[in-house]
C-alpha cells in the first residue's frame, strides 16, 4: 500500500490554517483529508475543556483555557494537562496512522513547545510530510480573532510567537495577511513538487542525542 502524504500546517490560532487547508483541498488533485486539532479537543469530554480551572480537576487535566490581564493587555493562555497531552500524543499517531493507511493528510495544528514537533518527527517517520510555516500579522490576527464566536480575547496573541520557537526552520513558509488563501495555496502545491527535509532532519537530530 502507498503511504500517503501530509501537509503540515503550524500557526498561530487566527493565522488562517483552516481556511488554507479547504483551499488546498480545492486545489489539489489528489483527496486530502483535514485533521485539526480542534477536531480531537471538541471530541474531549466537557468536562475536560476547562475554563480557569483549578490544579486537580478535570478541567486543568485537559485543555484549560486561562484568560489573565497583564500590563493592561487581555491574555489567554491554552493549557493542557496530563489527559489533554495524551490526547494530543494519540492525535499525531492517528495522523500517522491514517497516513500509512494510503490517506493523504492536511494537518492543522499549533506547536505550542519544541517537543511536541520531536513527537510529530517520531510519529511520522518514513511518511513525506512538508512542514509548513502559516505565519499572519499580529494585528490581522488579532482583527480575525475578534470576529469569531467563541474565542477569547488574547488567545493567539499569547501564543503568537512560541509556535514558531521549535528551531527547526520550515519547508515552506506563507503569510496569509500578505497574500491570498490561494496563492498561498499555490506556493505550497509548487512546494510539494521537492521532497521535504525538516521533520527528517529533526528525526536525525533525536537519534543522534
Amino acid at each position: 500500500m502507498t503511504v500517503g502524504k501530509i501537509i503540515f500546517l503550524n500557526g498561530s490560532s487566527s493565522a488562517g490554517k483552516t481556511t488554507l487547508a479547504i483551499m488546498l483541498q480545492q486545489l489539489l488533485d489528489e483527496p486530502y483529508q483535514h485533521i485539526a486539532l480542534d477536531q480531537f479537543r471538541d471530541g474531549m469530554p466537557g468536562r475536560y475543556r476547562g475554563l480557569n480551572s483549578p490544579g486537580g480537576t478535570p478541567g486543568s487535566s485537559g485543555l484549560n483555557i486561562v484568560p489573565e490581564e497583564k500590563d493592561g493587555e487581555l491574555l489567554t493562555h491554552i493549557r493542557f494537562g496530563e489527559h489533554g497531552e495524551q490526547v494530543l500524543c494519540g492525535m499525531r499517531r492517528a495522523i500517522a496512522a491514517f497516513a500509512r493507511a494510503g490517506n493523504n493528510v492536511i494537518v492543522d495544528d499549533l506547536l505550542f513547545r519544541p517537543e511536541y514537533l520531536d513527537d510529530y518527527a517520531l510519529a511520522l517517520a518514513q511518511i513525506p510530510a512538508w512542514l509548513i510555516g502559516v505565519r499572519c500579522s499580529l494585528a490581522v490576527v488579532n482583527e480575525r480573532e475578534g470576529q469569531r464566536t467563541g474565542r477569547f480575547p488574547g488567545t493567539a496573541t499569547s501564543h503568537f510567537h512560541e509556535v514558531h520557537a521549535h528551531n527547526a526552520g520550515y519547508d515552506l513558509e506563507v503569510d496569509t495577511s500578505a497574500s491570498t488563501p490561494k496563492a498561498c495555496a499555490e506556493m505550497i502545491i509548487d512546494r510539494l513538487r521537492r521532497p521535504p527535509s525538516v521533520l527528517a532532519q529533526r528525526l536525525c537530530q533525536l537519534g543522534s542525542r
